[in-house]
């Protein structure tokens, strides 16, 4: 893992100009530019929240606003867009590139930190499109926010991690790109976003529960929402499976790469 960080850092800079290029380029002829990368995931909220917010709205402990539904449910998608953005585009990353893999020298471990680089500005705009709906529903953010940033690293790690397990599998079964993709579908709607935990069945909830998307999303909504320190082990638990993760892509770029351009 330290030489393939020696790597990126050796080619930092080719990394960041690609990020910038990507970025100029996906808006080059656009007349909203960047706002297209927050007006899909602010609509589908403002839909949930308009169809759902009567039904759970009373159901969210420990927030006097009237617009607590709507609270919860921008949090959560700003941690789910994250997720879900990084780990799609690390999964198709090698396949996208695979003309410029087979063309141009350099370390191919940038490539999915390059896609992931380009989902976390996205992100970060969508952050910025958050903060000020909550500052115009009248919500004010306390102490605990301050660690969004390393919660949103933790969130970061782990879907790059498994995002590039799954690209490099995808680069031999293109069927991976598909099967995510459904995954990820269920797992939307296996992770409270749009609901709460507290309606979920007992039977199931200590299930759902345990995945680490769910820590994540938590934590997001304890720091943005309750404005409370997020649970500790949950953050804990979820960094050791993010590095893991990471060591585990590590292990299979390396046996993998020499193979990939053939098998592109």
């Amino acid at each position: 893992m330290v030489g393939q960080l020696s790597r990126l850092y050796s080619y930092r800079f080719f990394v960041v100009s690609s990020i910038r290029n990507e970025f100029k380029s996906k808006f080059s002829r656009s007349k909203l530019g960047a706002l297209w990368m927050i007006i899909n995931p602010i609509v589908q909220s403002v839909v949930y929240a308009t169809v759902l917010s009567s039904i759970i709205a009373s159901k969210l402990p420990g927030i006097e606003s009237k617009y607590a539904y709507a609270l919860y449910l921008l949090a959560g998608m700003l941690a789910w867009a994250l997720f879900h953005e990084v780990v799609m585009s690390c999964v198709n990353v090698f396949v996208d590139k695979a003309d410029l893999m087979k063309k141009v020298a350099f370390p191919r471990v940038c490539l999915p930190v390059i896609a992931a680089g380009m989902a976390l500005v996205n992100n970060f705009f969508l952050l910025l499109a958050i903060v000020v709906v909550f500052m115009v529903l009248g919500h004010s953010f306390s102490a605990p926010a301050l660690l969004l940033p390393l919660i949103i690293a933790i969130n970061f790690i782990f879907a790059l991690s498994l995002g590039t397990i799954l690209g490099i599998l995808n680069v031999v079964v293109r069927d991976v790109a598909q099967a995510v993709q459904v995954v990820l579908q269920a797992l939307f709607w296996l992770t409270p976003i749009v609901y709460t935990p507290n309606i979920l069945p007992p039977s199931i909830k200590d299930v759902l529960l345990a995945s680490p998307v769910y820590k994540l999303v938590s934590a997001y909504h304890s720091v943005l929402v309750y404005g409370e320190l997020p649970d500790p082990l949950y953050l804990v638990q979820v960094a050791i499976i993010a590095f893991a993760l990471a060591g585990l892509a590590v292990v299979l770029f390396r046996r993998a790469a020499s193979d990939m351009s053939d098998a592109l």
